[in-house]
């Protein structure tokens, strides 16, 4: 088969960089994302079964279910799923991400996005802030009540208030942010300051409690993260466009479960390349050490693949408080990799290295040949359910990943 991965790959980030998220709606699961069903739980990452699952992703598992009602108490949730009577799939498979464990079940509000220059959706939850929240694994019963305010009082009123608007261009509101000092996967404060300036009068307008209203806005105010969720969802909405490219050699997909990281290519459709999930290097918080982590987990790394994360951690110094390092090192870290991507991105810029386009479009065939595998900064969650998050750091993929995708690239294509 004669291929010209060049122009593929230029094609595929071209349509990454031209992709136009827009926060259309938030909705329920189970009315916008295709496919899910009722006892159908989506998670974060490749494909993964029960046995195989980390403590955080079982616990996420569990307060789904206690949450959707399914399931009276842990015993009971964990019958139901070890009887085979629950279903999971990846969010990947269904046009959505999560953060970390990344569950997503039937009834939760959810936010859609919509890609205007190709058409494309995709969705994310809500993202709960810190603390022992759902994604981290936690299913106590002060969790559950917080979702439950999120479901039923907080999401409708953000559904009406957006739907009052033309929607929010998250694409434009990245490309300020990363000029305010954000990277877009951990640290998102401007960018979350800049969401609830956003929102602010369309909940005025919409609500009709003022308790209701200053419950919202404390709530989406103080929490730095909440941002991110529809971010994801954009950079999902950017990396589908550029997926199904004859012949292009650049990820579309990473995701991590807690147990495997998982790749997708975009010449190589929907396939995945997984191996085992690492450590996350980084800064832990009092009391606890990396004897205490999962292995890497979440969806988030869908940022990276877009080309904003660790790839624009230059654009914000100040995250290696958090994930450890210097400044140098964030600037370092988004110069090399340049070397392993094949364009600069047309709308998210960097101030600190004047105004160069953030790295964009990972080809595996430069991974390989450089022997440098993607720089992602992460939460880092206990491996025990219900413990939340211990620290942030930085993680690598594992290079099989890479070499396996290479591998399957040439015999698909026959080189």
């Amino acid at each position: 088969m004669t291929i010209d991965i060049e122009k593929a790959n230029q094609t595929t980030v071209e349509r990454m960089m031209n992709a136009r998220p827009i926060l259309k709606s938030v909705a329920r699961a189970r009315d916008v994302i295709p496919g899910i069903q009722p006892n159908l739980l989506l998670h974060a990452g490749p494909p993964i079964e029960w046995p195989r699952m980390s403590g955080p992703l079982r616990g996420a598992v569990i307060g789904a279910l206690l949450l959707e009602g399914l399931a009276k108490d842990e015993k009971q949730a964990v019958g139901m799923v070890e009887a085979g009577e629950i279903n999971f799939e990846p969010c990947h498979h269904h046009q959505a991400v999560g953060p970390m464990a990344g569950v997503t079940s039937a009834s939760m509000m959810v936010y859609e996005l919509e890609n205007v220059t190709h058409g494309n959706k995709a969705y994310s939850n809500l993202n709960e802030g810190y603390g022992k929240v759902l994604r981290y694994g936690a299913y106590s019963e002060e969790v559950l009540a917080k979702l439950r305010w999120m479901n039923e009082e907080m999401g409708p009123l953000l559904a009406e208030a957006i739907a009052s608007s033309e929607g929010i261009d998250i694409r434009a509101l990245l490309s300020e942010s990363l000029h305010m000092g954000d990277e877009g996967h951990n640290r998102n404060k401007a960018g979350s300051i800049l969401y609830t300036a956003k929102l602010a009068p369309l909940l005025a307008k919409a609500s009709k409690s003022n308790d209701l209203l200053s419950e919202t806005l404390k709530f989406l105010g103080e929490n730095a993260l909440s941002v991110l969720n529809p971010v994801m969802a954009a950079c999902k909405a950017m990396a589908d466009a550029g997926h199904g490219v004859e012949g292009s050699t650049v990820v579309t997909t990473m995701a991590r479960n807690g147990t495997d990281f998982g790749l997708r290519v975009s010449g190589l459709g929907d396939q995945w390349f997984t191996a085992p999930a690492e450590v996350p290097d980084g800064l832990y918080f009092p009391g606890y050490t990396s004897a205490d982590a999962n292995p890497d987990i979440g969806d988030s790394t869908i940022t990276e693949t877009a080309g904003i994360g660790a790839f624009a951690m230059a654009a914000a110094p100040a995250i290696v408080t958090f994930v450890s390092g210097t400044p140098q090192d964030a600037i370092n870290a988004t110069l090399e990799m340049y070397e392993i991507t094949v364009a600069e991105h047309s709308h998210f810029t960097i101030p600190q290295l004047d105004f160069r386009g953030t790295p964009t479009g990972t080809d595996i065939r430069k991974v390989i040949e450089l022997g440098l595998t993607p720089r992602v900064n992460t939460g880092i969650a206990h491996r025990e359910a219900g413990v939340g998050q211990v620290g942030a750091g930085l993680v690598r993929p594992p290079m099989k990943i890479f070499e396996d995708a290479l591998v399957a690239f040439a015999e698909k294509y026959k080189l």
